[in-house]
């Protein structure tokens, strides 16, 4: 008699290896049950550490589906230990089944006792799937109730210890070497005209250094990491909680990212408080009027093209747009006038530059313009750049730090899901229970911070991976705009303009006064440019070299071959 063949699928989403669930016992059972049951095996496929969230990540699954598909050894069944193994997105398992059946395939839960090539089998599928999928969700939200709680208590309910403070025992704890720099940007930004980039020079002018934490390196501060000071109700000793809110993308089905609230918990925290209530409050209300942009009064259509990329000679700042209109006797307007200027020739935000010259706007832009056209009427400029074009990125090293991510994140899931077990394993009529259960409870706590924080650091490199493709897109959209440029220039919008330049370069070097009716010293670009015979990302120019020199810009960083 001919033995039906079959493919086999185990699964564990965690490193833990419990009797029953790990890889090799799953194996065991059902190669028992294929023997019972005058079955051959013909293929065996496992996914190590992989969620059931969703069937993305799961190589070997994914390659099961596919050999299904190609007919590769006509297997009639696939065998899981549990439905739970095949998945627990219940959308997911179900068109997966759907898939495997479009080509004869029917699926076998041995633990559950479904088969759904009957009817009956059919139905437990859909049931049983529904009910794993709400147990993942369950999963999740006692996880959040959890940290809740925590808030609630006054507790630091996860994540590394804000920057000022300490974490000792699960308890917040002032790090003094540290709070005075937050003390300072509170006082600084409050007390002061100084905004967010006027704190950051005060510190980083005044040797105020940052403290390199956790994964960071950076050892100055930044405008962002002081709005994320001044934003923090930790400093007046609160404890927020749901400031951040995993969300599901819209129009898909398992994706997620991470979202900003702007309405969020606040309780009375255990912790000492770094500044006062009514000085954070103070920083608020400035945070406030600070964002609120001021309304735009006169000519409407205009933007300052190149304004922050043009540089000052003298101070290095960035040179700013400045608006000049001249009036008649009558008090009406009659002509607008248009320049870059360095704004700390006012002495604004205690820096003081002596470099008061306004250069006009039309004619710095014109300068810039001509320099890209230079580079774009070049004979073989359009032949180089298509090369360039839709070309591979290396994304190897974000993807081994994403990877070594995932890996912490798995060790934690199953470190918290093994603590669990033994939780729920408890005899209750042990006489040293209740010192048990508060042990493994007060083990279980840490590690949730941990997920927390493990989990931060995967959504961090699942950004930056994102970030190389955004960039290769942003590159290639900026290499087929170059192409153009000279047909399209001049009908784009100011504010196309000023989108394409930020997107293009860093930084516009210009001279002091016009040399030889040059005003453009060098020009630096955001992908690295072949000119002068090597690789560099920036262009330097003077009487002896000029820019109609072949650009080809590339992604790696590498010398071309």
């Amino acid at each position: 008699m001919k033995k039906t063949k079959v493919y086999i699928y185990t699964r564990v989403s965690t490193s833990m290896q419990i009797d029953g669930y790990s890889l090799d016992a799953q194996k065991e059972r059902l190669t028992k049950y294929a023997e019972g049951n005058d079955m051959v095996i013909a293929g065996e496929y496992s996914d190590e550490g992989k969620s059931g969230k969703n069937i993305a990540g799961r190589v070997d699954f994914q390659r099961m589906l596919n050999d299904i598909a190609c007919k590769k050894d006509g297997v009639e069944y696939v065998l899981v230990f549990k439905l739970s193994r095949f998945g627990r997105n219940a959308a997911d398992t179900l068109t997966s089944l759907q898939f495997m059946q479009d080509y004869g395939v029917n699926l076998i839960s041995v633990e559950d006792g479904i088969d759904s090539s009957k009817e009956a089998g059919k139905l437990m599928v859909h049931v049983l799937s529904a009910v794993a999928e709400i147990e993942r969700e369950n999963i999740l939200v006692q996880t959040m109730e959890g940290r809740k709680q925590k808030a609630r208590e006054g507790k630091w309910n996860g994540g590394f210890a804000p920057y000022g403070y300490k974490l000792v025992d699960g308890e917040l704890i002032i790090e003094e070497d540290e709070a005075e720099a937050i003390r300072i940007i509170f006082d600084k930004f409050v007390h002061t005209n100084l905004g967010y980039n006027g704190v950051v020079t005060y510190l980083n002018n005044n040797g105020i250094k940052k403290k390199a934490r956790q994964n960071g390196y950076l050892t100055q501060f930044t405008t962002s990491t002081v709005k994320a000071i001044l934003d923090n109700p930790v400093y007046y000793g609160k404890i927020a909680y749901g400031r951040r809110k995993t969300t599901k993308i819209e129009g898909t089905r398992n994706e997620y990212h991470v979202v900003a609230q702007k309405e969020f918990d606040v309780y009375d925290g255990r912790h000492k408080a770094i500044v006062d209530e009514q000085l954070w409050k103070d920083a608020q209300a400035k945070r406030r009027a600070t964002a609120s942009k001021l309304e735009k009064k006169h000519d409407l259509d205009h933007e300052h093209v190149l304004s922050g990329l043009v540089k000052c000679p003298v101070c290095g700042a960035g040179l700013y747009g400045n608006v000049k209109r001249a009036k008649r006797k009558d008090g009406t307007y009659y002509k607008t006038y248009f320049s870059y200027a360095c704004k700390h020739r006012l002495n604004k935000d205690g820096h003081k530059c002596d470099y008061h010259k306004q250069w006009s706007e039309e004619k710095v832009d014109n300068a810039v313009s001509e320099i890209i056209r230079k580079l774009v009427n070049n004979p073989r400029f359009s032949e180089v750049m298509k090369t360039k074009i839709n070309t591979s990125v290396d994304t190897s090293e974000a993807e081994k730090e994403l990877a070594n991510a995932k890996k912490v994140l798995k060790q934690l899931v199953g470190t918290k899901d093994k603590i669990i077990l033994q939780i729920d394993t408890l005899d209750i009529l042990d006489k040293n229970y209740d010192r048990k259960y508060d042990d493994l409870q007060k083990r279980l706590d840490t590690i949730y911070d941990k997920i927390g924080d493990a989990e931060d650091l995967v959504s961090e490199t699942e950004d930056k991976l994102s970030n190389i493709q955004k960039d290769k897109i942003t590159g290639d959209n900026i290499y087929n705009y170059l192409l153009m440029f000279d047909s399209v220039y001049d009908v784009l919008s100011d504010m196309e303009k000023k989108q394409f330049y930020n997107a293009l370069l860093t930084d516009i070097q210009i001279y002091e006064e016009e040399q030889d009716k040059q005003i453009i010293k060098s020009i630096g670009f955001k992908f690295p440019v072949f000119y002068d015979g090597e690789f560099t990302k920036r262009i330097i120019r003077d009487k002896e070299k000029t820019v109609e020199t072949v650009v080809l810009m590339q992604y790696c960083g590498k010398k071309e071959k």
